[in-house]
């Protein structure tokens, strides 16, 4: 009867090691990233949100207007940041270094182009 409770015992502690190295290890292929945008509205917060939440490995994605700096927090094992920067820019936004699409550029909202009446800062 003892012995039944040993091994039970070690099984089970064997079990709750294992499950927890799976869940450790799996939190390292998560990594928080900010991409700097050509972002200026909030229908440019939406687009590139909406864009990078159906990318691969993508948790969540949240642009700063202001900043025009969107985070994003991706599995490594999914997905990189180079892909992430492609779909940005695939819709029409600069990404870091990556730019714009021009087609996708040309059919953004007015609102949504670099220069536009949004663009301009409070008091001009």
């Amino acid at each position: 009867q003892v012995l039944k409770w040993k091994l039970f015992f070690w099984f089970f502690l064997g079990f709750a090691l294992f499950i927890g190295l799976q869940s450790f290890s799996a939190s390292k292929a998560w990594q928080i990233v900010d991409i700097k945008t050509s972002a200026i509205c909030d229908m440019c917060k939406t687009t590139i949100e909406n864009t990078l939440i159906h990318q691969k490995g993508v948790r969540w994605a949240d642009l700063n207007v202001e900043t025009k700096i969107v985070s994003v927090k991706f599995n490594t094992k999914k997905n990189n940041i180079e892909n992430l920067k492609q779909a940005i820019a695939a819709v029409g936004y600069d990404a870091d270094e990556i730019v714009a699409d021009p087609v996708a550029y040309a059919a953004l909202h007015p609102c949504c182009k670099k220069g536009s009446k949004c663009d301009m800062p409070e008091g001009r």
